[in-house]
C-alpha cells in the first residue's frame, strides 16, 4: 500500500516483535524504510532471527529485551530507542499472552498475568512513548495498538484475554484524545486469523461457541502488514482510528 522506503528516516518500536504477527510487522516496517527496535521478553533466539531478517534485507534493526509489565524496563527500552535511533515515530503495542481456561477454573494469578502483559504493558509503553513524542523535535508520533477480534467478541474460555482487548479499545480512544494536542495519533488494528504459528491449530480445529470444534479459515499475515503500513504512512493530521482485517470466512460475523 505504500511506496518503497515510504518510512525512510522514521523509527519504530514493536513490542512482542520476536515472532508471529510482531515479527511480520517489524519486518514490514523495516522493508518500508523505518529503523526498528524489536522488543522481546524471553524469546531471544526468535528476536535475533527477526533482527537478522531485517538486516539481511538491508534494513536497520536493534534488539531490546524487556518485560513490558516492568515500568523501569519499559522506560529503559524507550530510552534505548532514543539512544540507538534518535527519536521514536511509531510504537506498535503487540505484546500479549493468552490462555484458554473455562471461566470457573481461571486462577487469579493467571488473570493478573494476562492483564499485566496485555493491558498494563500497553499502558506503560504508551505512557513512555507519549513522553518522548511530546519532547522530541519535530514532536509527535503514532501509536498502533493490536486490539484483535477479541476486542469485539470472545472466544470460549478466554475471559482474561478478551477483557484486556476490550480495555485496549478504551486505551486507544483515551490516547487519541490526550495525544491530540501534541500531534500524537493513536489507532487500533483488530486482526482475525492471520496465518502464523500461533493460529496453526485453527487449521486443525478450534472450539466454537456451540461447543463444536471446527476448522477456521486463515489469511496471509501479509495483509496485516499492509494494513499497518497504511496506518503508518499517513501524515499525523490523519488517523485510522479502528481497522479490522480478518479472514473472510472466519466465524466472526453472524450468530455463534
Amino acid at each position: 500500500m505504500t511506496t518503497p522506503s515510504a518510512l525512510a528516516g522514521r523509527v519504530a518500536l514493536v513490542t512482542g516483535g520476536a515472532r508471529n504477527i510482531g515479527r511480520a510487522i517489524a519486518c514490514g516496517l523495516a522493508a518500508d524504510g523505518a529503523a526498528v527496535l524489536v522488543n522481546a521478553r524471553t524469546s531471544r533466539a526468535d528476536a535475533e532471527e527477526t533482527a537478522e531478517r531485517i538486516r539481511a534485507a538491508g534494513g536497520r534493526a536493534a534488539l531490546h529485551f524487556a518485560d513490558v509489565t516492568d515500568p523501569a524496563a519499559v522506560a529503559s527500552m524507550v530510552e534505548a530507542t532514543l539512544k540507538e535511533f534518535g527519536r521514536l515515530d511509531f510504537l506498535v503495542n503487540n505484546a500479549a499472552i493468552r490462555a484458554e481456561t473455562p471461566f470457573a477454573d481461571i486462577r487469579l494469578q493467571d488473570w493478573q498475568q494476562i492483564l499485566a502483559t496485555v493491558l498494563d504493558g500497553a499502558f506503560l509503553c504508551t505512557q513512555q512513548a507519549v513522553r518522548l513524542m511530546k519532547a522530541q523535535q519535530p514532536r509527535g508520533g503514532r501509536i498502533i495498538n493490536n486490539g484483535s477480534i477479541s476486542a469485539h467478541t470472545p472466544r470460549p474460555h478466554s475471559a482474561p484475554y478478551t477483557a484486556t482487548k476490550h480495555a485496549i479499545t478504551g486505551l486507544t480512544k483515551s490516547t487519541s484524545l490526550d495525544g491530540r494536542p501534541f500531534d500524537i495519533a493513536c489507532g487500533q488494528i483488530d486482526i482475525g486469523n492471520a496465518a502464523t504459528e500461533m493460529t496453526a491449530r485453527f487449521a486443525v480445529g478450534a472450539l466454537q461457541a456451540n461447543g463444536e470444534v471446527a476448522v477456521e479459515p486463515r489469511m496471509n499475515v501479509r495483509h496485516v502488514v499492509d494494513a499497518v503500513l497504511y496506518m503508518a504512512s499517513l501524515p499525523l493530521d490523519a488517523n485510522v482510528q479502528f481497522l479490522t482485517v480478518m479472514a473472510t470466512g472466519m466465524p466472526f460475523i453472524g450468530r455463534g
